[in-house]
């Protein structure tokens, strides 16, 4: 089971120029397609007067959601090539925009090929790439007297805390990495078979 990703840490730019024009990239970390519309609608205020706001993208920790748009430059010759630079770093939740400024002279399909593939390489070059785990939420509610109990599963397995609760009823809320929520689920269940009283939902 696939429990971690690689992804992009910070916004980072590249550039390329071929006779007059200007292809300026950004790389940009993003979770979900509304950031992806944030993200572009910035930059295509930011660069109004540009000839073209080239991108593409890849989602979720399976890559399994993707887009390549070419923005009025032939077909294929400017998101797809985009795209390759951020599926050859294998990297995920990850966007790419190229911003073009016309120099006056055409470069033909090769010549944009390259440029676009250039500068996005380029701004990509310059980020720092980390491995994610893939978390899920679950949600602890039991008596104060298994306190104890919990916290040692929360060691055990590594849990990150996101929120605790302990007024009437004890709620603790916590990420734990997907490949382990089997193991756990086992553990409760075989504590609370030894009379403890400890459940655990999504």
């Amino acid at each position: 089971m696939l429990d971690s990703f690689l992804t992009i840490t910070k916004t980072t730019e590249g550039f390329y120029k071929e006779k007059g024009s200007k292809f300026i990239a950004y790389a940009i970390p993003v979770e979900d397609e509304d950031e992806v519309k944030e993200q572009l609608e910035q930059l295509k205020k930011q660069y109004y007067d540009a000839r073209h706001h080239c991108y593409a993208y890849i989602l979720g920790a399976d890559q399994s959601q993707f887009r390549a748009n070419d923005d009025g430059e032939p077909n294929h010759s400017a998101g797809d090539p985009i795209l390759g630079q951020i599926r050859s770093k294998e990297i995920t939740n990850t966007l790419v925009v190229v911003v073009r400024y016309f120099g006056g002279t055409k470069l033909g399909v090769g010549g944009l090929i390259n440029a676009y593939k250039t500068a996005a390489s380029d701004a990509l070059d310059q980020n720092e790439i980390v491995e994610k785990k893939i978390t899920k939420k679950l949600r602890f509610s039991f008596p104060y007297e298994e306190m104890n109990e919990v916290m040692k599963l929360v060691k055990d397995f590594d849990l990150e805390i996101k929120k605790q609760d302990y007024q009437v009823a004890c709620i603790l809320v916590a990420n734990i990495i997907v490949s382990l929520e089997e193991q756990l689920r086992t553990k409760v269940q075989l504590l609370n078979d030894l009379r403890h009283d400890i459940k655990l939902d999504d």
